[in-house]
């Protein structure tokens, strides 16, 4: 008999648990379908008992409280802090129902006794803190925080929740001042800080401000290479390669670096097009760092800049093309051709096939590469796509596919591969073959590379939508003709032929490609109204199509760069962005427009 009751004291308290948590699971079913009078029902049950309270307490205070039922509310809640007096979000939510019953007073009391209570304690100086944000409460965060940070004594404690916080309360100074604070604590918050910051600094004001508070920084801590990091951070960000590189160069001299900051603004100027500045930060490095392990890099590359200025300076300059060849040459004369020279041998025989027409010194220069014993993999196979370029030049189409076809099967499922099967399929396009070539362009659009993708889908889109209503792909082969005329750089044949076709089909789908190809055309050739005149035409007929926003974005580039139209260009990039929000080339847009305006950041 004792046995049998010892079982039944057992039993019952895990049955009465079973049914509670049934019951609650069932009150916050009612609770989540707005059911509120139903949910209270059972809360006010399980709430009589205080193991309960845990885990009913949110829902419970969120219906008593949306039922405007305050006298239950209050009721509860000394129910609860009586049972769990160090509960902190329980004290909170005493605050929250002294605000909801017009206590104001009394809420900003207790709230103030809180945070002195627990300021001692890190733990629950956070967790009060957080909750406070949760709800909407982000002043009492702050205050419990600093008063945290008092407490404690030290001046770096919670710099990251202040900066969270101060950045929910839309301080911006103060929370950077705060994350910069944190970033100083240890160097890997540093990369953390710099992600943070990119989403955050978009206004010129915010930026002026970083930069203002970095440079003042960097003359109290001279010898604090964090700060002058950020700085230069900061300056690549806005692509002001420039002012990041004074800034590396400076700290380059003062803590006797080898160049290596320098070198890498350099080549992410490079990149990003910003010619003359990677130009300036290359020479300097030649010039003036002589010693440095990065000098024969930055020689190859300042060749490079120079080489792509010049490429995109129009009309090209031929005799600019032939320095650029005596440079490399130079260059293969003074180090000799190894590993470290080879991809500069490499663009020097491009530029004898594509901008001197000199096709036999570039083929017996990829030649000569493709043979060296041991060379490596990478630079054999683009030079051999090169050599395959070259053949499509020279009109020998056979021999650039058996080209491309050896590099996709040596790199199957790489970069270099995918370029060679985009290669195939384009010359597969230029000789008419349009089913073969969309085949293996609709294999590309998922190309781990976004270039070769981006590439397929455009020429994938260009063949469907040409051929769909045209089963002869007639017009679609006459465009593709004109099309290797401009990529054997045949601009004046090219040219006529596109003209033709524009009177011979005036009404056919390829019409703003055709007026794409002879805005390009007569770009390159300095006929800058004429390829404005094309552009206008994209702009007026055919905007919402492929080539609308590309449009209006060249147009501003001609304006500002070669016509030096600085109120024009002003006006078209107004215009773009306020009719292409969504499009690539809104961010650079935005930037052009600023700095034609004069806006400090850009100064």
């Amino acid at each position: 008999m004792k046995k049998f009751l010892s079982i039944l004291v057992l039993i019952i308290p895990l049955t009465l648990v079973a049914q509670d948590d049934q019951n609650i699971q069932l009150a916050n079913e009612y609770y989540l379908n707005g059911d509120y009078e139903k949910a209270k029902d059972l809360y006010d049950e399980l709430a009589k008992s205080s193991q309960n309270i845990p885990n009913i307490h949110n829902n419970y205070l969120d219906v008593l409280l949306s039922l405007n039922d305050y006298k239950a509310a209050e009721k509860y809640l000394k129910v609860a802090l009586k049972s769990y007096p160090s509960n902190v979000y329980y004290q909170i939510d005493e605050g929250i129902l002294y605000t909801a019953t017009d206590r104001n007073d009394q809420a900003d009391k207790k709230y103030k006794m809180l945070i002195t209570e627990i300021k001692e304690n890190g733990f629950l100086v956070r967790t009060a803190a957080q909750y406070f944000i949760s709800k909407q409460l982000a002043n009492y965060a702050l205050d419990t925080y600093i008063a945290g940070r008092q407490s404690s004594r030290n001046k770096q404690d919670y710099a990251l929740e202040l900066a969270n916080t101060y950045r929910v309360l839309g301080q911006k100074e103060e929370m950077l001042n705060e994350y910069l604070v944190f970033a100083s604590l240890r160097p890997q918050n540093l990369r953390y800080v710099k992600n943070i910051l990119q989403n955050l600094l978009q206004s010129e004001e915010d930026i002026q401000y970083f930069q203002n508070t970095l440079l003042d920084n960097i003359q109290k801590n001279p010898s604090d290479k964090m700060y002058a990091d950020l700085l230069i951070w900061a300056h690549v960000q806005q692509k002001d390669f420039h002012g990041a590189f004074i800034q590396a160069r400076a700290i380059n001299k003062r803590m006797n670096e080898n160049g290596y900051r320098l070198i890498n603004i350099g080549e992410i100027a490079l990149k990003n097009e910003s010619y003359a500045d990677a130009e300036e930060i290359f020479t300097y490095i030649v010039d003036k760092l002589p010693e440095s392990q990065y000098n024969l890099q930055a020689q190859k590359e300042l060749i490079l800049a120079r080489q792509e200025k010049v490429k995109r300076t129009f009309p090209v300059d031929k005799t600019a093309i032939r320095q650029l060849t005596h440079d490399y040459h130079h260059l293969m004369t003074r180090v000799g051709l190894n590993q470290e020279t080879i991809e500069a041998y490499r663009q020097k025989a491009l530029l004898h096939a594509f901008y001197l027409d000199e096709k036999d010194s570039a083929i017996q220069i990829l030649n000569e590469i493709i043979s060296i014993p041991r060379v490596n993999e990478k630079i054999k196979s683009l030079s051999k796509l090169d050599l395959g370029d070259i053949y499509l030049l020279i009109d020998q189409p056979w021999e650039s596919t058996l080209l491309y076809a050896q590099v996709e099967k040596a790199n199957k499922s790489s970069k270099i591969g995918y370029e060679a099967k985009f290669k195939n399929a384009r010359l597969n396009y230029y000789m008419g073959n349009f089913e073969l070539a969309k085949s293996h362009l609709d294999i590309l659009k998922t190309a781990t590379t976004k270039e070769i993708a981006n590439d397929a889908i455009a020429l994938s889109l260009l063949i469907q939508n040409n051929t769909a209503l045209d089963t002869s792909d007639f017009v679609l082969k006459k465009y593709a003709d004109i099309d290797l005329l401009m990529f054997q750089h045949k601009t004046a044949q090219a040219k006529r032929a596109y003209q033709q076709m524009l009177e011979d089909y005036p009404a056919h789908s390829l019409v703003d490609e055709i007026h794409w190809q002879l805005a390009q055309i007569y770009l390159s050739s300095g006929e800058f109204e004429n390829s404005i005149l094309q552009l206008e035409v994209i702009q007026l007929n055919y905007a919402t199509d492929l080539f609308g926003d590309d449009a209006s974005f060249l147009e501003g580039k001609i304006l500002e760069e070669y016509l030096m139209d600085k109120e024009g260009a002003m006006e078209v990039y107004k215009n773009f962005l306020i009719d292409y929000p969504g499009s690539i080339y809104v961010s650079d847009a935005r930037k052009r427009f600023r700095k034609l305006r004069g806006d400090s950041v850009y100064q």
